[in-house]
């Protein structure tokens, strides 16, 4: 049963081409190497552009198109995250959590349908650094990687039909309902005082995230390569190259979002305390994100 899922369904025109509702590659749209590297570099050129472009002009505001920009994607994660869950949980609650994770009749074609919605909110999630740009703050490192790795994250896990994706992207977009709320409220002169704690909230959200797709990822191997040998449960369904670069880059995201919070909360204060600037975080620490600033 899934009734939210089914009431909106009701709306969606019959005659939508099956490539915008199920993933084929090389139809759906940026499916392909070529498109989603080109549309990544251009992300690149075009904040970076708009840096030397704004270099010698005032900041823009642009307070009203950056709240709805944050209220449309922390609405849009939070019905997608319901979606996912009255998708995801019945099978838990039938099969358990082991199905639930690694089975390959858990990418169901629903659950696909949401892998494709929320990897084309990464694209609109790189607004995010268009207007840092325009407003002229920092673009941190650790923002411009985590925005663009983040979308190629997404296409790889499509690609490979690794079934521990619902995992990721449920936590994922739990923070996101949060993270853009915080941009939302900041931006219209709100003071938050969470920010610290959604920055923790985020750190615990990558520890889940590595010991789900390590544990997949080891379970795979095990029954694929050492069955007689290593202790396993069963396979994870899932390409191989998938599920290495998950692991690989969720450690990156790891290590850096640590580092981040040692710079931003642990660092000892030197001179003045810091004011905040218009979205509520602090002058010097911050350019208007939660997790990077």
């Amino acid at each position: 049963m899934a009734p939210i899922a089914d009431f909106l369904l009701a709306y969606v025109p019959s005659n939508i081409p099956h490539y915008l509702t199920t993933y084929v590659q090389g139809k759906t749209p940026l499916s392909t190497d070529v498109v989603v590297y080109s549309a990544l570099a251009s992300y690149l050129a075009i904040i970076f552009g708009i840096q030397a472009i704004m270099k010698n002009q005032k900041p823009l505001k642009l307070t009203l198109l950056f709240q709805i920009h944050n209220v449309i994607l922390s609405g849009g994660s939070l019905l997608l995250l319901v979606l996912m869950l009255e998708e995801i949980l019945p099978i838990f609650w039938k099969h358990g959590i082991y199905h639930a994770m690694c089975a390959e009749a858990s990418w169901t074609p629903r659950m696909e349908f949401y892998y494709m919605i929320n990897y084309s909110f990464k694209y609109l999630e790189l607004l995010d650094t268009v207007f840092l740009a325009f407003k002229k703050k920092p673009l941190a490192f650790l923002h411009v990687f985590h925005h663009s790795a983040t979308a190629l994250l997404c296409y790889s896990q499509l690609n490979g039909k690794t079934s521990v994706s619902w995992v990721v992207i449920s936590l994922n977009l739990m923070v996101h309902v949060l993270m853009y709320y915080y941009y939302y409220a900041t931006a219209g002169g709100a003071k938050i005082w969470w920010k610290k704690y959604l920055t923790t909230m985020q750190i615990a959200q990558f520890v889940i995230d590595l010991f789900v797709v390590y544990f997949g990822t080891y379970q795979h191997f095990s029954y694929v390569y050492w069955a007689d040998t290593m202790p396993h449960i069963g396979n994870c369904a899932g390409t191989e190259q998938a599920a290495l670069f998950g692991c690989g880059l969720l450690s990156s995201y790891l290590l850096l979002f640590i580092n981040f919070y040692i710079q931003t909360y642990k660092k000892p204060s030197r001179g003045p305390k810091p004011t905040a600037n218009g979205n509520g975080v602090a002058n010097g620490k911050a350019n208007g994100h939660a997790y990077v600033e």
